[in-house]
């Protein structure tokens, strides 16, 4: 499958988590097969996620200085982006260097959100089953903005997801991402989510978290976990995601990425690719 794929996985998780955000949406909560009305609007996490896909079509690689212009010029301050970073972009904008700007984030500790993963899963489809190469770049995406070890492990764990699902294989994917995840809490989170496996989905979140902290590891565990189980399955997945609540948009994009990138965009109810708004028209497929 195509990174076009997983993008097209990541942005309709995305959209589609944001519309139960809606107060007019909210007691569509109650009723799993509820699709909230269309047009969808996607918000921050698929912004950046094109952005950085535009920069691996432009450089073949991630050229961070590219990447951080890139997420700085289309920055649009009303598709939801955190204050950190909403501070983080304006510096940029303004002429600050991204390693200048990154490092001094949170007391010069640098971000571990889960921004550097929400965006990131379209960068290990680009690179399919090349997972010592897309641990590197996943890091080098992620310290522009996310410089905390944290921010950065939950980076190369999505994509290492998403270029193994985007491989074929429909087992094995935890414990690939453990083998090329970097030790702290997102790989502890992981591991936990191994052992989960058989579990609901309430019972995961409870365990692993659901993003409401906005954590890398309060996100990543508990998207890895839900990619794992439904990787055949992208409705199942991202409907998952929604149902326990929390950072919605972002673990529904993260796992959508994930899940897209194994099954394509066919995997994707027609439905919702075709409610969710366009993709930017400055990006290629």
């Amino acid at each position: 499958m195509t990174a076009f794929d997983s993008l097209t996985g990541l942005s309709v998780g995305d959209a589609f988590g944001a519309q139960f955000f809606a107060m007019e949406n909210r007691h569509l909560l109650l009723d799993e097969a509820a699709v909230p009305s269309a047009p969808w609007p996607w918000t921050d996490d698929t912004e950046m996620a094109c952005n950085l896909l535009d920069v691996l079509q432009r450089h073949g690689q991630v050229e961070r200085d590219a990447l951080a212009t890139a997420f700085a010029d289309r920055y649009d301050p009303y598709r939801g982006y955190g204050p950190g970073t909403v501070v983080l972009l304006r510096g940029l904008r303004n002429g600050e260097a991204w390693r200048t700007a990154a490092t001094a984030q949170f007391g010069g500790q640098g971000s571990m959100g889960n921004g550097a993963a929400m965006r990131v899963a379209p960068l290990g489809a680009y690179y399919p089953g090349d997972l010592e190469r897309v641990a590197l770049e996943a890091a080098a995406s992620a310290v522009v903005t996310h410089a905390h070890p944290e921010g950065i492990a939950g980076a190369i764990a999505v994509a290492v997801a998403a270029s193994y699902a985007a491989r074929g294989d429909a087992s094995g994917l935890i414990e690939a991402v453990l083998s090329h995840t970097p030790p702290g809490k997102v790989h502890d989170g992981i591991r936990r989510a191994a052992d989960l496996f058989g579990r609901t989905r309430e019972e995961v979140a409870y365990e692993l978290g659901n993003g409401s902290r906005v954590l890398a590891h309060d996100t990543v565990p508990f998207c890895i976990w839900a990619a794992a189980r439904h990787l055949t399955d992208y409705e199942q997945a991202v409907r998952g995601c929604v149902a326990v609540g929390g950072d919605i948009d972002t673990t529904a994009a993260i796992t959508g990425g994930i899940v897209a990138a194994h099954t394509g965009v066919d995997g994707i109810p027609r439905a919702w690719r075709e409610a969710r708004e366009p993709l930017p028209d400055w990006l290629t497929p």
